[in-house]
């Protein structure tokens, strides 16, 4: 199911009362999603009490450059992998200072798919501080359709992690 504009507002509404509640902050490593996520975030009244900040790192150069991934594991794995969202998420909490932070990397399409990484192929990783998880999804849809998923589970994962601290 493709989530409605009122599906993400929700989330990331429930998002920032986690936060809130716990006194955290998130932020957000974004390459697929071109900042959708942080969009959704700021579009909540009151975001900047809960949320530190976002950035888009869409070049490879720009992902070694602003969030710190190594160019051996983007040339080594690929942007699209669990070892670069890993390291995304990690930069991201660190140079942000951010006690959550989320990152994204896929192939959104139409094209840029591989066998092994087909369109709508998506790495998402969440770093809280003592640990560091990722996940592979590969969405169905056209273009939006695989961005608007991959910000629907960024929210869920974020939510979860919020509400268990």
């Amino acid at each position: 199911m493709i989530p409605t504009d009122a599906q993400l507002a929700e989330a990331a509404a429930a998002l920032g009362r986690a936060l809130l509640a716990r006194n955290l902050r998130v932020a957000t490593a974004e390459s697929c999603t071109g900042g959708w996520i942080a969009k959704a975030l700021t579009d909540v009244s009151g975001s900047s009490q809960w949320f530190e900040g976002g950035l888009v790192a869409y070049s490879n150069s720009a992902k070694s450059s602003l969030l710190g991934v190594p160019a051996g594991v983007i040339a080594a794995h690929g942007a699209v992998s669990e070892p670069v969202v890993r390291a995304m998420a990690e930069g991201a909490r660190a140079r942000l200072g951010a006690a959550l932070a989320v990152a994204v990397s896929g192939i959104a399409g139409p094209d840029g798919g591989t066998p092994d990484k087909p369109v709508g192929t998506v790495w998402l990783a969440w770093a809280n501080g003592r640990q560091t998880t990722a996940a592979r999804e590969i969405f169905a849809g056209d273009r939006e359709a695989v961005r608007r998923q991959t910000v629907a589970f960024a929210l869920r994962r974020l939510i979860e992690l919020a509400e268990a601290r």
